[in-house]
C-alpha cells in the first residue's frame, strides 16, 4: 500500500525503522525485514549504523527501484552550514552504497540554520540525488519560517512522534492542510504504553495484539507507519495493519489518551534536540511554539 505525496511521487505506508538496531545485528535484522516484505527503510546519520544497513541492502540483492530509502541530516551538519550538509549527505550515500535517496529529511530544525540546510538539499534534488525532500520534528512555526524563506520544493513529509499518547492534533491538522503527509515514529511508544487498559481492551475485543492496535490506529489516521523490531515474529505482527480496521468509537477512544504531561515532555525534548550536538545554547531555542 502506497500514499501519493504532494510532488506526485508514491511512498509506502508501511516502513521499517533502523533506530537503535546495533550495527552488528543489522545484517540479520534487515534480511528478516526484507523477507517479511518491508521495502521502506528509515535511516539516519545519527543512528550510527548506515554502513551496516548499506551492506545488508547490497547482500539482499533486491532491485534498487523496489526499495524506498529514507535518511536524515543530523544537527551537527545543519549547524555547520550548506557545505557540511552536502558533505554529510554524501557520507550517508557512501555508507548506504546508494547514488540517490528516495527521501531525505532535516532531522531537527536547528534554530537559525535549518532553512539554509533545506536549501542546500534542494540543490541535491535538482541534481537528482534526492527524489523527495522532507522534514522531521518541525513545529508549525518552523514550517512557516521555512516556507516564508521561499523554497522551491515544499516538504512532502514531516516525520514526528505520533501515537495515541502524543497525538498533537492541532499541529498534525495544520501540516495535513498544507499538503504535508505525517510519518509517525515511536508509533508503538513503549512497552508500558501497550499495557494501557484502553489498548488492552480494544486488542482483546478485536482478537489483535496491542501493537497491532497502535499500528492500525496510526495507519487509519492516515499516517505513514515505520515500526522497528529486531525480532522476526514482531516484524510480521507490526506489518498486520492494512487488512482490518478499528471502529470509529475505538478510534475516538484512542484519540483521548494524550495528557498535558506528555505534551510538556515533548516540548522539553524539542528544546533539547534542536540544539543537540551544535554550538548553540538554550537562548537560541524559540521561546514559544505550538505544542498541541
Amino acid at each position: 500500500a502506497c500514499m501519493k505525496l504532494r510532488d506526485g511521487s508514491l511512498i509506502p505506508v508501511l516502513g521499517f525503522g533502523t533506530y537503535k538496531v546495533p550495527a552488528e545485528d543489522v545484517g540479520i535484522v534487515l534480511a528478516d525485514a526484507l523477507d517479511v516484505g518491508y521495502r521502506l527503510f528509515d535511516c539516519a546519520k545519527f543512528y550510527g549504523n548506515e554502513a551496516a544497513v548499506g551492506a545488508a541492502i547490497k547482500m539482499a540483492g533486491i532491485p534498487r527501484d523496489e526499495l524506498y530509502i529514507v535518511s536524515k541530516v543530523w544537527t551537527d551538519a545543519i549547524a555547520g552550514g550548506a557545505a557540511a550538509v552536502v558533505e554529510q549527505f554524501e557520507r550517508t550515500c557512501a555508507d548506504l552504497g546508494l547514488d540517490y535517496l528516495d527521501l531525505y529529511l532535516i532531522h531537527w530544525p536547528v534554530p537559525g540554520k535549518h532553512v539554509e540546510a533545506y536549501k542546500a538539499l534542494e540543490s541535491l534534488k535538482d541534481a537528482g540525488r534526492i527524489r523527495a525532500l522532507g522534514i522531521s520534528n518541525y513545529t508549525i512555526e518552523d514550517y512557516q519560517e521555512l516556507m516564508q524563506s521561499g523554497v522551491k520544493y515544499p516538504p512532502v513529509v514531516n516525520q514526528i512522534e505520533i501515537n495515541p499518547f502524543l497525538h498533537r492534533q492541532q499541529t498534525i491538522r495544520f501540516f495535513e492542510e498544507q499538503g504535508v503527509v505525517m510519518q509517525a515514529y515511536r508509533a508503538l511508544r513503549t512497552g508500558k504504553a501497550m499495557e494501557h487498559p484502553a489498548i488492552v481492551r480494544i486488542a482483546r475485543a478485536r482478537g489483535k495484539t496491542p501493537a497491532k492496535v497502535l499500528g492500525r490506529w496510526a495507519v487509519q489516521q492516515g499516517y505513514l507507519y515505520i515500526p522497528k523490531s529486531t525480532k522476526r515474529a514482531r516484524m510480521e505482527e507490526n506489518a498486520d495493519v492494512l487488512s482490518w480496521a478499528l471502529t470509529d468509537r475505538e478510534m475516538s477512544e484512542l484519540d483521548q489518551l494524550t495528557s498535558e504531561e506528555n505534551l510538556q515532555e515533548y516540548a522539553d525534548l524539542y528544546r533539547k534536540c534542536v540544539i543537540r550536538d551544535t554550538p548553540l545554547g538554550p537562548e537560541a531555542v524559540p521561546s514559544s511554539f505550538t505544542v498541541a
